[in-house]
């Protein structure tokens, strides 16, 4: 299982500030997030996964000019979400430099819009879904009724989606449901939030999930990252 790790974006800069050494006063805080991402890789990061709050907030992708230094600065794969919600944006992101791409939850009820950015992506797309019962059911659908989760990624799958995003917001994942899903969609299954604790990795190892992205836990010390890398092994 992969460990990928997320830097918040806002305003070009990380919105957590990274000092691996806090706890010792060795080295330099930063919210850079070339040199963020670059610390990551030279440790062993496969992939760096960024998200775009102001371009989430305007829906487009705000964040070029970051994404370009990141993509500068390291030689592994980027994963752009936030203010993606067509080919357009895709593209944009793609020519700032990012090799990734994962879809707004927004664009779920449009399968127009999803086959366009799969002939956009390929395999390199994902799309985000919060996976909560009760955000589901809140959700402005278009359709008569919530899906459940399931549904939606059996929606995707056929529409040529290769890759799913499941936002946790901190809380435990149901890693029956994960299971089920890998067990049941060719779909590479990778989870955000959704890990506190290196034995919360291990359960997301356990279940089947392709990757799990880590933001605050590892920018703040929380969960040391090579552990976390022993953890997924």
């Amino acid at each position: 299982m992969l460990v990928i790790p997320a830097i918040d974006l806002e305003r070009g800069r990380s919105r957590v500030v990274f000092w691996p050494g806090a706890s010792t006063g060795v080295g330099a805080p930063t919210d850079r997030p070339d040199v963020i991402a670059a610390r990551f890789v030279e440790q062993g990061a496969p992939m760096i996964h960024v998200v775009d709050f102001d371009g989430a907030r305007r829906r487009a992708p705000a964040a070029l000019d970051a994404i370009g230094a990141i993509a500068s600065r390291v030689a592994v794969p980027l994963q752009v979400a936030g203010g993606l919600e067509s080919a357009d944006a895709i593209r944009l992101v793609f020519a700032a430099g990012a090799t990734r791409a994962v879809l707004g939850m927004e664009t779920v009820d449009q399968p127009g819009t999803v086959r366009e950015c799969v002939a956009v992506a390929g395999d390199w797309l994902a799309v985000g879904l919060d996976p909560r019962p009760e955000r589901l059911a809140a959700f402005p659908w278009r359709r008569p009724s919530a899906p459940t989760l399931p549904e939606l990624v059996g929606e995707l799958t056929r529409l040529g989606v290769r890759r799913v995003v499941l936002a946790h917001g901190g809380l435990q994942p149901d890693a029956e449901l994960l299971s089920s899903l890998v067990r049941t969609y060719d779909v590479d299954v990778l989870v955000a939030g959704g890990a506190s604790d290196v034995g919360g990795i291990r359960r997301l190892r356990d279940a089947g999930v392709a990757g799990v992205v880590l933001g605050e836990a590892l920018l703040s010390g929380a969960i040391d990252f090579s552990a976390a890398l022993e953890a997924a092994a």
